[in-house]
C-alpha cells in the first residue's frame, strides 16, 4: 500500500486520468474538496479542483471556466503561456509536482490539471471570510492610529508597508509546520537592520521542527534566549505603528498567519515600559507619566512583601499612631500578614482571570462587583484587615500601569516567591528577593542584546529615551543594541526655532 506522503512526491503523468486518481486519493473523504472536469476546445479534459470557503467561486466561473470553455483552439497549443493569455487573472503559478500543488491548493489557490500537460497550473483566487480591521483591545490609547492587525497575512503586510512606504522595506516568507505549513513573514529595513541580526532570526525560525504553529506564541517560545525566565524577551503588539516605529529603530518584526500579534525582536525591559503613546503627545507629559509607570511597577511588585516584612519583623518602622491603628484593625485576625496578603492576592488574581475569561457583557460586572463583595465580606467576617484590602487593591491597580501584557504577568508572578521572603526573613529576604531580580535581569539577553540596555551596560546618550522622553528633534541616533548600521535617523536642524526679528505671538 503506497502512503499518501509517498503521493505527494510524485511528479505529474502527461495522463490527466492517472493525476486525478491521485489527487482522489489524497483528498479522499474531504467533504470541503470542490472538484470539476471539463473539456477545452471540446476535445482536451481538464481538470478543475479547489477547496470550498477558501476560493471566490464567483472568479472562478468568471475568470477561469468561462474563459475556458469558450477557446477554440488546437490542443497542440495548450500549454502555460496560452494558458496565461486566456484566464484573466495574473496570480498564476506552475507547480512541478503535487506536494507543491498542495500547498498553492491550501492557501486559496484553484488548481487546474490539463491532459498532456505534465505538470499543474495554481491560479490564485482566495476569497474566505476575514475580520475587518480593528482598534486593537489590548493596546488601547487616546491619542494615535485606531487600527490594528488582523489574522489575514495579506492584509497585515499591507497595512505594514502603508506605514513604510520604501522598497527598503523588506518582507520575507518562511514556512514552519509540518502539517499547518504557517506562514512567517520576517520584516526588516534594508540599511537599518543589521544583517547578522537579521540571519539570526531567520536561522533560529527556520531550525524549528514542530507538527503545526497555530500562533504567534508557538514561534515566541522557540526563538527565545531564555526560555525559563519569566520575563518575556520577545515584545508582542497588535499594532501596526509600533511594529513600524520598531523597524525604524533597526528591529526585527515576525508576523505569523492566523494571528494578529507580530512579534518584535530584540527588545529590552525598558521597552516593555513605553507605551506608543508616549511619542504622539508632548514630551513632558509623556515624561510625567514614564516616571509614574516606574513607581507603580515597584509598587505592583514590593508592595504587598513591604506591608507583610515590616508587620511581622519590623513594627518599629511603623509610626506610633500608624501602628496603633493597623492593630486595631488586626486584634480578630486569626492568620499571620503573610497568610492575609496569600489569601487576599490570590483571590484578586483569581477575579481578575474570571473577568478576563467570561464573557465581555458579564465580564467586568463580575470582576468589579466580585471584588467588592468580597472584600466587604472578608473584612466583616474577621478573616482579612483593612488596610490589607487596601493594599492588595492599590497593587491591582499599579499592576495595570504597565503597557505590555507580557510584562505585567512576570510582575505579578514575581510578586508572591517575593512575599515569602519577606514573610520568613523580612526586609531582609526582600531585598534578596530583588537582587535576584536584578541579577536574572542584567543576565539574560534578547537575541544577543543585554536585556536592561541602556541601564546596563550603561549607553548615557540613550537614556533621553528610557527614564524620559525628550523632545523627539533630540533622538538624532538610534539605540545601539541593533547595530552601529545608519545611525543617524534625523537631521540636526529640526528643532523648531523662532526666526531673529519675527513676532511674538
Amino acid at each position: 500500500m503506497v502512503d499518501i506522503m509517498d503521493y505527494r512526491l510524485m511528479p505529474f503523468s502527461t495522463e490527466l486520468a492517472a493525476n486525478i486518481e491521485i489527487l482522489n486519493t489524497i483528498y479522499n473523504g474531504s467533504v470541503d474538496i470542490k472538484s470539476r472536469t471539463f473539456p477545452i476546445a471540446g476535445k482536451t479534459e481538464a481538470f478543475l479542483l479547489f477547496i470550498d470557503g477558501m476560493v471566490n467561486e464567483t472568479l472562478i466561473d468568471l475568470h477561469i471556466l468561462a474563459p475556458l470553455l469558450q477557446t477554440r483552439t488546437e490542443a497542440s497549443e495548450l500549454d502555460f503561456a496560452y494558458i496565461r493569455s486566456v484566464v484573466s487573472t495574473s496570480q498564476l503559478s506552475i507547480a512541478t509536482s503535487f506536494n507543491e500543488l498542495l500547498q498553492y491548493i491550501s492557501t486559496g489557490s484553484a488548481a487546474l490539471l490539463i491532459n498532456h500537460l505534465p505538470f499543474g497550473i495554481a491560479i490564485n483566487l482566495s476569497g474566505w471570510k476575514q475580520r475587518g480591521i480593528e482598534e486593537p483591545a489590548a493596546e488601547s490609547i487616546i491619542r494615535g492610529p485606531r487600527e490594528g492587525f488582523t489574522e489575514t497575512m495579506s492584509v497585515n503586510t499591507s497595512m505594514l508597508r502603508r506605514k513604510i512606504k520604501d522598497a527598503a522595506l523588506k518582507l520575507n516568507s518562511i514556512q514552519v509546520g509540518r502539517y499547518t505549513k504557517t506562514e512567517v513573514v520576517i520584516a526588516h529595513i534594508d540599511g537599518i537592520a543589521n544583517h547578522s541580526l537579521v540571519e539570526e532570526v531567520r536561522h533560529r525560525i527556520e531550525g524549528i521542527d514542530i507538527d503545526g504553529v497555530l500562533e504567534s506564541g508557538y514561534i515566541e517560545a522557540l526563538i527565545e534566549d531564555h526560555p525559563y525566565s519569566p520575563f518575556p524577551q520577545v515584545q508582542v503588539t497588535e499594532r501596526p505603528d509600533v511594529v513600524s516605529a520598531s523597524l525604524l529603530e533597526g528591529k526585527i518584526g515576525i508576523m505569523v498567519d492566523g494571528t494578529p500579534f507580530c512579534l518584535i525582536a530584540p527588545t529590552t525591559f525598558m521597552s516593555m515600559l513605553q507605551s506608543p503613546e508616549d511619542y504622539y503627545q508632548r514630551f513632558m507629559i509623556s515624561t510625567f507619566i514614564r516616571w509614574l509607570r516606574f513607581l507603580f511597577l515597584f509598587i505592583s511588585l514590593l508592595l504587598p512583601s513591604l506591608y507583610v516584612a515590616v508587620l511581622t519583623f519590623h513594627q518599629e518602622m511603623v509610626p506610633t499612631s500608624l501602628l496603633l491603628s493597623i492593630a486595631k484593625s488586626r486584634e480578630e485576625i486569626p492568620f499571620p500578614a503573610l497568610i492575609e496578603a496569600l489569601l487576599m492576592e490570590v483571590s484578586f488574581e483569581a477575579l481578575r482571570e474570571a473577568g478576563v475569561r467570561l464573557p465581555k457583557q458579564v465580564g467586568s460586572a463580575v470582576s468589579i462587583v466580585g471584588a467588592l463583595v468580597i472584600g466587604q465580606a472578608a473584612t466583616s467576617a474577621g478573616l482579612v484587615s483593612s488596610p490589607m484590602v487596601m493594599v492588595v487593591a492599590i497593587t491591582g491597580i499599579a499592576s495595570f500601569l504597565l503597557p505590555q501584557y507580557s510584562a505585567g504577568i512576570a510582575i505579578r508572578v514575581l510578586r508572591f516567591p517575593i512575599m515569602f521572603l519577606a514573610g520568613m526573613f523580612g526586609l531582609l529576604g526582600l531585598m534578596l528577593g530583588v537582587i535576584a531580580i536584578i541579577i536574572h535581569l542584567c543576565s539574560i539577553r534578547s537575541l544577543g542584546v543585554p536585556y536592561l540596555q541602556p541601564l546596563a551596560p550603561m549607553k548615557w546618550s540613550e537614556m533621553l529615551d528610557t527614564l524620559m522622553r525628550a523632545p523627539i528633534w533630540k533622538n538624532r541616533k538610534r539605540p545601539s543594541f541593533t547595530g552601529r548600521k545608519n545611525e543617524i535617523r534625523q537631521s540636526p536642524y529640526n528643532r523648531p526655532e523662532q526666526e531673529e526679528g519675527e513676532a511674538s505671538p
